[in-house]
């Protein structure tokens, strides 16, 4: 399945006309894989979590973030996949669009695939994800070291995801970071400030 087929449902739910999110068209090849983390003021304060997976970023909603203490088990409620230029975007959604707010983007970096069979023997990633269980070790401006995702099937019989810090907390034994104090790795603002420099949403 091609990017197009994969971006389908991102597309569909966007008008380009108004949001200044990327349509996706940029191949990138024979780099390390990339993860971005955003935190997206939309009607729910959250946080979204990406790790691209071939030609696309898998996507979670992570409501309470990421945390680097293993104790923590992060609800991930999987979305549908972005292109690999969403890991740049950072401004306002327009009100009235999908997923309307104000987007910044929190830490990114690259990963390294973790997943193995019982033999010990490396699994193909994509592969891990289908089947419900990937481990990978991020290598971010603040987020390093080994996590892992597993699915499970919710209350509500859909699927869901546990996002884990494994092995040892990291040194700072941050939790949850507050999202509104946050500030962007890319261009060091606050979500206030995202949103004033570019303006009211449009109508």
């Amino acid at each position: 399945m091609g990017s197009d087929d994969r971006l389908r449902t991102y597309r569909g739910k966007r008008d380009f006309g108004r949001t200044r999110e990327p349509r996706g068209a940029v191949a990138r090849g024979g780099e390390e894989p990339r993860f971005v983390v955003q935190i997206h003021d939309a009607r729910r304060m959250h946080f979204d979590f990406r790790l691209q997976v071939d030609d696309v970023l898998k996507s979670w909603s992570v409501p309470k973030g990421p945390s680097g203490d293993p104790r923590d088990k992060r609800l991930a409620v999987p979305t549908e996949d972005h292109p690999l230029e969403y890991e740049d975007f950072e401004g306002v959604i327009p009100r009235g669009e999908y997923g309307g707010g104000t987007v910044i983007v929190w830490d990114r970096g690259t990963y390294e695939p973790l997943s193995h069979d019982r033999a010990g023997r490396p699994v193909d990633f994509a592969r891990s994800l289908a089947d419900g269980h990937a481990t990978f070790r991020l290598h971010g401006t603040k987020l390093h070291g080994e996590y892992a995702l597993t699915r499970f099937r919710g209350r509500d019989g859909e699927d869901a995801w546990l996002l884990v810090r494994k092995g040892p907390g990291t040194s700072s034994g941050h939790g949850t970071p507050d999202p509104r104090r946050a500030r962007s790795v890319r261009t060091g603002r606050t979500l206030a400030q995202v949103a004033a420099d570019d303006g009211p949403p449009a109508r």
